[in-house]
């Protein structure tokens, strides 16, 4: 499997040779096209210099085999760096630029197709293989002319080897690719230190994550120093996702040890009851007693996984819009109140309600502000003290509509009110008031309460402790 340094180096790597590839074809053709134009231009004027020679000395009858003409033309053909010959009409050699005065070339014929071209445009130039020469040759011929004849005597062609221009075409590029060879080498080991520092963080983060997935909660990303922008931005996602990761860890340990506690308590009893009515330790007489103890713990049981339930489908879907209705909130909490009759009478508490005149509507999801309601309510009543008050009031401001549930009793200590809402929290203890609770009614009000977009907050001073929940109004 490639890494990303891997993947950087061949990359990287294959666009100096593809740009080095582009580079070289261009200079070898911009290279061979001005070597061509120069050396085009170097044969004609040489062309044009011999041929002003010859037809000057052939004017004083001294062409053929005159070893000033030959010198002379040797010594411009030697400074251009070509080779030059004369011929006669017939495309016999009869003059040669070579410095040896009986040159093999002498006597030797001009290419016939060449010399028709010359004779009739004047001036030729091509790229051919010459009969004279056996390598391929850049060549210039020019029409000779007497100035005392107006028909072509002969022709001058000057030429001078393809090879020498492709010659210097290689020597060029390999001066390139040489140089090419050194800068890739450089990048090369820039570009691979370079990218085994970009790869370490990465490295490194897989190996945070991987000891996370191990269960080291406290694993976390480095962030900064030599990190790029995006290395932060990954790191710290990272981190940012290990924190809520573990908090929802520690969340679930807490879960599963509080309800293992929750339902550990009621199971004790059963089984230490029903053992004690199969071994006999508890008298026949009293079976029915104990049988009702176990019947309150099996429904307390079943009150735990029910709201344990219950819960969990609101946290997952939440409330569905649909399942919202227009409601009198009034009403609802009036009724609520009066389901608790026989509590308030049994405990003797006194009832004070602030209930509004008319309909206060709102939308929300009634069953579930019920329930809420009633948690509030058994709450209040559990924790009132015997005769004590229990108030209640529904009142709106226009904006938010408002229920308080408060009773008088014993004042919540300040460090516990930042917990009263977490689930399987009890701020009574030893349970002594609370035992037939399960520690989630405050936790399904913030639950429910919280689905719906609304607040819920608790007040605790001077014996009196209120809740209160907000619920919009619908005008």
């Amino acid at each position: 499997m490639r890494t990303t340094f891997t993947r950087q180096m061949v990359l990287i790597c294959a666009l100096l040779l593809f740009a080095f590839g582009l580079l070289a074809a261009g200079m070898q053709t911009s290279m061979t096209a001005y070597g061509e134009a120069q050396r085009r231009s170097t044969l004609e004027t040489n062309a044009h210099a011999v041929a002003d020679l010859a037809s000057a000395y052939s004017s004083a009858h001294a062409l053929e085999g005159s070893w000033d003409f030959q010198m002379s033309m040797h010594l411009a053909s030697e400074v251009a760096g070509t080779d030059a010959v004369v011929c006669n009409a017939d495309g016999v050699v009869i003059a040669c630029a070579c410095r040896d005065f009986a040159c093999a070339h002498l006597g030797k014929m001009i290419d016939d197709d060449l010399l028709a071209q010359t004779l009739a445009s004047g001036e030729v130039f091509a790229s051919q293989t010459l009969s004279l020469y056996e390598d391929e040759r850049y060549v210039c011929a020019v029409a000779l002319t007497d100035a005392r004849e107006t028909a072509a005597i002969g022709a001058v062609v000057v030429s001078s080897p393809t090879a020498e221009i492709a010659s210097s075409v290689r020597g060029m590029l390999a001066t390139l690719w040489g140089t090419a060879a050194a800068i890739f080498a450089v990048a090369f080991v820039v570009t691979f230190f370079v990218s085994r520092r970009e790869a370490r963080p990465l490295r490194e983060l897989a190996q945070t994550v991987r000891r996370f997935g191990r269960g080291d909660w406290a694993a976390r990303a480095a962030v900064g120093g030599g990190n790029t922008a995006e290395m932060n931005d990954l790191a710290s996602a990272f981190n940012t996702m290990a924190e809520t990761l573990a908090e929802a860890e520690q969340r679930r340990a807490e879960f599963i040890a509080n309800v293992s506690h929750e339902l550990k308590t009621p199971m004790t009893s059963i089984a230490g009851y029903m053992d004690g009515m199969l071994d006999g330790t508890i008298p026949q007489a009293q079976h029915a007693q104990y049988m009702r103890l176990v019947a309150d713990e099996v429904r307390r049981l079943s009150r735990l996984v029910r709201n344990m339930l219950d819960l969990s489908r609101i946290q997952a879907a939440g409330v569905d819009e649909e399942a919202k209705t227009v409601f009198d909130l009034g009403d609802l909490v009036g009724q609520t109140l009066f389901s608790f009759e026989q509590k308030i009478e049994a405990r003797h508490l006194n009832v004070e309600a602030e209930l509004p005149d008319g309909p206060l509507r709102v939308r929300a999801m009634r069953d579930a502000i019920a329930q809420v309601t009633y948690n509030l309510l058994d709450n209040a009543v559990k924790f009132c003290d015997e005769g004590g008050t229990l108030g209640v009031s529904v009142r709106s401001n226009g904006e938010k509509a408002f229920v308080t549930v408060r009773n008088t009793g014993a004042t919540i200590p300040p460090e516990e009110l930042p917990l009263i809402f977490d689930r399987f929290h009890k701020t009574d203890k030893s349970r002594s008031r609370d035992r037939d609770g399960v520690g989630l009614g405050l936790w399904i009000v913030k639950t429910l309460v919280g689905a719906h977009g609304e607040d819920v907050w608790v007040e605790s001073r001077d014996g009196v402790t209120s809740f209160t929940f907000t619920l919009p109004p619908v005008k």
